[in-house]
C-alpha cells in the first residue's frame, strides 16, 4: 500500500457518457463524470473545450461553468478549464479531430471574450505557435497568468524555442497531433523534445503512442519533465458504442479506441488516469512512485503557476493505492471515497 496526493488531469474533455463539449451539460451530469474520475484518483481536473465557432465556444463554456458553479463535487475538483483551440494548425494531419473550418489566427480578444462571465479561469490554452498572431496570443496568455502549451503544431525548432521565449511551458499530448509523414528528424516532435524549458504531457494508452517509442520520448524530455494525461472523452469509463463529442459522432471500439465514427482518426482516448500510471509501470517505464508523480506532482507543477495568479487554492487531497496500483481510497478536503471493500462514505 502506498499514499499519494490526488492526481491532476490537464486534459479531459468528458467522461462516463458525459461530454464537457456538449453546451448543454448539466450539473447532475458533471456530477456523474467527476464522480468516476474519483475513482481513478482524479480530484483535480481542467475540463477541456476544443475547437469550435466562437459562438459555439461561448455557449460550451457558459455551460460548463454553470454546471461547475452548481455541481457538489466541481467547486472542489475543477479549479479552471483547458481551452484547447482554435488557435491551431488546419493542415491534415496537425488537426486531428478538431474541426479545421473553425481554427482562426490567434486572437487574446477571444480568449477574454470567453472568460466574460465565467466563475472560474481558462488556465491553460493549448495553441500552435506557426500560427498568425501567437507570439502575442502567448505573451498576453502567460502576463495574464494562464499556461500556454503547444499543441496540433508543425512549428520547427526555432519556433518552438520564440514560443518559450514567450511564455510556453507544456507540449499537449507530445506525439499527437501530427500528420503520418514528417521529416525524420526536423519536425515538430524533435523540436518540442529538444526545448528543455517545456514539459511535456503523454497519452500513455498504447494507442497513441507505441510503448517503447513512449519510452524513447520520456527518456528525451526526462521524467522531471513528463507528465501523463488522459485526453479523455464522453467514452472513458463507459462501454463500447457510439457517442456524441463535440458536435460529432465518435466510436468507442472493443480495443479501447475512440476515433470519428466511420473513419480510423483518433478523436481523445478512453484512458483513465490510474490506468495510465499502472500501463507505464507494466511497460517497464517508470517505477509506481515515478509513475504517479507524473500524474499528481508534475502537472501541478505546471498549473502551480496559473493557480497562484488567479489566488486559486486546491484542497487538500489523497490516494491509497493497493499494491497492483489500484485506487482503494480517494479524499478531497472532506470528501471521502473507499472502493473495493467499504461502501462510499462522506
Amino acid at each position: 500500500m502506498r499514499i499519494s496526493a490526488g492526481l491532476v488531469d490537464l486534459q479531459v474533455n468528458g467522461f462516463a457518457g458525459v461530454d464537457f463539449n456538449s453546451g448543454t451539460i448539466t450539473a447532475a451530469e458533471l456530477d456523474r463524470a467527476l464522480e468516476a474520475m474519483l475513482a481513478t484518483g482524479v480530484t483535480t481536473c481542467l475540463p477541456t473545450i476544443i475547437t469550435a465557432h466562437p459562438d459555439e465556444l461561448e455557449a460550451r463554456f457558459k455551460a460548463l461553468d454553470a454546471a461547475v458553479a452548481a455541481s457538489r463535487l466541481g467547486p472542489a475538483m475543477c479549479p479552471g478549464y483547458h481551452l484547447e483551440g482554435p488557435f491551431l494548425n488546419p493542415a491534415a494531419g496537425y488537426a486531428g479531430c478538431h474541426p479545421p473550418d473553425a481554427m482562426t489566427a490567434a486572437d487574446s480578444g477571444l480568449v477574454e471574450r470567453l472568460q466574460k462571465g465565467l466563475k472560474r479561469p481558462i488556465l491553460m490554452v493549448t495553441v500552435a505557435p506557426e500560427i498568425a498572431g501567437a507570439a502575442a496570443l502567448i505573451q498576453a496568455m502567460a502576463r495574464q497568468g494562464r499556461i500556454v502549451a503547444l499543441g496540433h503544431t508543425a512549428a520547427d525548432f526555432d519556433q518552438v524555442a520564440a514560443a518559450a521565449n514567450a511564455g510556453a511551458t507544456l507540449s499537449t499530448h507530445l506525439g499527437n497531433g501530427m500528420p503520418q509523414t514528417a521529416h525524420k528528424l526536423a519536425n515538430p516532435i524533435f523540436a518540442q523534445l529538444a526545448e528543455d524549458r517545456m514539459w511535456a504531457s503523454f497519452i500513455a494508452d498504447g494507442i497513441h503512442i507505441h510503448p517503447k517509442a513512449l519510452q524513447s520520448l520520456i527518456r528525451a524530455k526526462g521524467f522531471a519533465r513528463s507528465i501523463l494525461v488522459t485526453d479523455a472523452v464522453v467514452g472513458a469509463a463507459a462501454g463500447p458504442g457510439r457517442y456524441d463529442f463535440a458536435g460529432m459522432s465518435v466510436e468507442r471500439l472493443a480495443d479501447g479506441s475512440v476515433r470519428q465514427t466511420g473513419t480510423a482518426l483518433l478523436a481523445g482516448s478512453a484512458l483513465c488516469l490510474d490506468a495510465a500510471i499502472r500501463n507505464v509501470v507494466t511497460w517497464g517505464l517508470a517505477t509506481p512512485d515515478e509513475a504517479i508523480a507524473m500524474a499528481s506532482r508534475h502537472p501541478l507543477a505546471v498549473l502551480a503557476p496559473a493557480l497562484a495568479a488567479h489566488g486559486i487554492a486546491l484542497a487538500d487531497s489523497e490516494v491509497e493505492w493497493s499494491d497492483a496500483l489500484k485506487v482503494r481510497r480517494v479524499r478531497i478536503d472532506r470528501i471521502e471515497r473507499r472502493f473495493g471493500t467499504i461502501e462510499t462514505v462522506h
